[in-house]
């Protein structure tokens, strides 16, 4: 099964376990879904616009990197004039994880809240100490 997902002004054919270097992402997340534009299934069909519109694709961000050095050199001939500058373009990298229907995905459960000090039980006994202090000694 293979997708094409849009992101960055490029189009980019996935499958699982792909890793693919894409415009900088920046995001806190380290998962990531994209909605692809077209999805390839494992038994030949094809399916674009809404019914690709029902897939999700899945993936985890690997870190940043910055791309080669493009040096851009301005020269006039007879002037003495020249310029020199460059730029290193930011890039992201993913792995694709999963390639899926995104109504078959079940729901994430809410992990149930728990105290960090577990309160003391009582026996509906007071303490001693509790006792000789009530009866006035």
């Amino acid at each position: 099964m293979y997708a094409v997902i849009r992101t960055g002004g490029k189009q980019y054919r996935v499958k699982t376990g792909d890793v693919l270097e894409i415009e900088h992402l920046s995001v806190k997340d380290p998962k990531v879904s994209f909605k692809p534009i077209l999805v390839s299934t494992d038994d030949g069909r094809t399916l674009h616009g809404r019914e690709a519109g029902d897939f999700t694709v899945a993936a985890k961000m690997l870190g940043d990197a910055k791309g080669d050095k493009v040096v851009v050199f301005k020269y006039k001939n007879k002037t003495g004039y020249t310029n020199r500058t460059g730029h290193r373009q930011l890039y992201s990298l993913i792995e694709i994880t999963s390639i899926g229907d995104a109504s078959a995905r079940p729901e994430p459960q809410p992990e149930p809240e728990t105290s960090a000090e577990p309160e003391p039980e009582t026996t509906g006994e007071p303490e001693p100490a509790a006792e000789a202090a009530a009866s006035g000694a």
